[in-house]
């Protein structure tokens, strides 16, 4: 998964070590009320508002937090040109708002107890009866102070160290997703007779930034209006079409799904459709087009490495009759000519799907996007809610009967993917012990390696699929790594479909096809997974004992034919294509170099799982 582009900071002061008690309650109370002995002010306001100088990922800007004492509700938005956007929690309800303008709720994974953690922070929940309701936990002491894990009820684990000298907060950890935020807290000083952190240095999946306190304002409390999720939406999206609608054609490479986009007014550039991404230039396709990019952070994929990204400003956005303007982009090589087999222009994603109703028609190749205004649900199929997790849609569904939750990304090739903890948890390679293991795909974060399996059934919104192929990964970084979902649903799986996805009302529809695509359920039988190169597709995995080991066939060889066909003929979505659908016991041959010698091998397809079931 994609992570949010500039996370912001969780205000915390954290506190210190007095001499040790006897019992590892009273250390805890010992600590806690150093604390607030060392924080208090003669009388709390009931409100503050916070104005920060930020700077990070190239960018330099300012944040504003504004929150009740009492409860810990808050509002924050921050400005880095020419990225911005905000986020908040009305006691009830978490959000976030894109740096395209719209917000929208944070129901999904760990975003709900994260936010339920920051209002225990601001209120300074350990101070109340029973802290609470907060586990508090003595972990000891190091160097960094007196170390506490706390968990507030409904929030998640953190740990917060003390200063034992000043007995003020100075460092903060917390689990983020399936990355780690941490934050150092110095200079404090008083702000109407507050002790705030004046400077605070926060590392986040490997971006660092740094916030400095110009003013502190007490306030009076506002109503809870103040910190609910805003309404507004910007009014920066047209369809120029008499019933609000207009169909492009799309390309299936990959089971990626492309369209055609003109940025800015120049020719048309092919861009992935991405329910897992955000909306993104290349920079290729930057520079071809003139676009300044400023910044740099840090995001992730479905592989273990990350990548760098930058920020731009785009004046418009347009595909078939619809036209977005005025946007800030990611700038980021997400998807490399080698892996995908073209030149990416970009990525439709959030801000795009937050804007227009997207049906996907798998079957008839084309895209329809619709203004939500003039969406009729009633001929879309069968509607599975969602929620958003982070800026993925995230569903409830089951796997062979077991209960699950799924992201769904257009930009996964795969039918679906399960995640670590949960193919750990159910102890899934003992349940599917007729699987292989082989490189199943490659997304931001490069290569990943899967145990692959046929599950018998997957279920989805009262839709249920037999015979599903599933990747059971096993990865300690990235994505897959997550712990608060269990699955990712890919293009794989539904392109069985027409899907509509309607991000404001959180619902996505499935309706279908009356023909399915014969590469649904496939799996490579040629043991070997391909990447473009100059002279062909070069082999980049091989199964041990799968076809291409027995042909003799090793990783680092360029493939410059199968069966007489090259890349002139065969595109790189063509060829592990066909490698998939060309029935078990076909005989292909192989040209090659290897070290730049040409070779000649035969490899026979193979069945690398079970058979479909009749």
């Amino acid at each position: 998964m994609k992570k949010s582009i500039l996370p912001l900071a969780a205000l915390l002061p954290a506190l210190a070590l007095a001499a040790p008690p006897d019992s590892v309650d009273a250390r805890v109370d010992a600590v806690l009320a150093a604390y607030r002995h060392a924080l208090a002010a003669p009388a709390t306001p009931a409100a503050w508002t916070l104005a920060y100088a930020q700077s990070g990922q190239g960018l330099e800007g300012e944040v504003v937090l504004r929150y009740d004492t009492a409860d810990g509700r808050f509002n924050e938005t921050w400005d880095l040109p020419p990225t911005r956007g905000g986020s908040g929690f009305d006691g009830g309800v978490a959000w976030q708002t894109d740096s395209s303008g719209i917000s929208f709720p944070q129901q999904g994974g760990d975003r709900p107890a994260l936010a339920v953690n920051r209002a225990f922070r601001l209120s300074q929940g350990w101070w109340k009866p029973a802290h609470g309701g907060a586990r508090i936990e003595w972990l000891g002491s190091d160097a960094d102070g007196a170390h506490l894990r706390v968990t507030p009820a409904g929030g998640a684990p953190f740990e917060v160290w003390f200063d034992a000298r000043s007995h003020l907060p100075g460092r903060l950890r917390e689990a983020r997703g399936f990355s780690t935020y941490e934050a150092r807290y110095g200079d404090y000083r008083r702000e109407h007779g507050t002790m705030f952190a004046h400077r605070q240095r926060i590392e986040d999946g490997g971006d660092v930034q740094t916030l400095t306190l110009r003013q502190a304002t007490p306030a009076t409390r506002s109503p809870a209006t103040a910190y609910a999720m805003p309404a507004q939406r910007p009014a920066d999206t047209r369809v120029d079409s008499a019933d609000g609608s207009t169909t492009v054609p799309m390309r299936l490479l990959n089971n990626h799904v492309f369209i055609d986009v003109q940025v800015n007014g120049q020719a048309p550039l092919p861009f992935l459709l991405d329910t897992g991404g955000h909306d993104i230039l290349t920079p290729q396709a930057a520079q071809a087009l003139g676009v300044e990019v400023v910044g740099q952070a840090t995001t992730g994929g479905g592989g273990e490495q990350t990548l760098a990204s930058g920020y731009a400003r785009v004046a418009s956005l347009r595909f078939g009759d619809a036209r977005i303007d005025n946007q800030t982009v990611s700038v980021l090589d997400f998807a490399p000519r080698q892996v995908e087999g073209l030149q990416v222009g970009g990525m439709l994603g959030l801000s795009t799907l937050l804007r227009l109703v997207t049906r996907i028609d798998y079957g008839a190749g084309s895209v329809t996007f619709i203004d939500p205004a003039r969406f009729d649900p009633r001929a879309a199929g069968t509607p599975v809610p969602f929620v958003f997790y982070d800026h993925m849609p995230l569903v409830s569904g089951s796997v062979d009967g077991l209960p699950a939750r799924f992201t769904i990304d257009t930009g996964s090739r795969s039918e679906v993917t399960l995640t670590t903890p949960f193919v750990q948890a159910r102890r899934l390679r003992e349940r599917f012990p007729a699987g292989a293991t082989m490189l199943s795909g490659w997304g931001a974060g490069g290569p990943v390696t899967a145990y692959r399996a046929r599950v018998p059934t997957l279920s989805l919104g009262g839709l249920q699929t037999r015979d599903v192929v599933a990747d059971l990964v096993d990865q300690r970084k990235g994505f897959f790594s997550e712990s608060h979902l269990d699955g990712n649903i890919g293009s794989g799986w539904l392109k069985r479909y027409a899907a509509t996805f309607d991000y404001a009302r959180q619902v996505m529809y499935l309706q279908p096809l009356p023909v399915p695509d014969a590469d649904i359920g496939s799996v490579d039988r040629a043991g070997m997974w391909i990447n473009l190169d100059e002279r062909g597709y070069r082999v980049m995995a091989v199964v041990a004992g799968g076809p291409a080991a027995l042909a003799g066939l090793r990783e680092g060889d360029v493939v410059t034919a199968l069966d007489g066909q090259g890349p002139g003929a065969l595109d790189l979505s063509g060829a592990r294509r066909q490698l998939r659908v060309l029935p078990a016991g076909r005989q292909v041959t192989v040209a090659y170099l290897r070290a730049g010698q040409p070779g000649v091998t035969r490899l026979v397809l193979r069945d690398l799982l079970p058979a479909r079931s009749p």
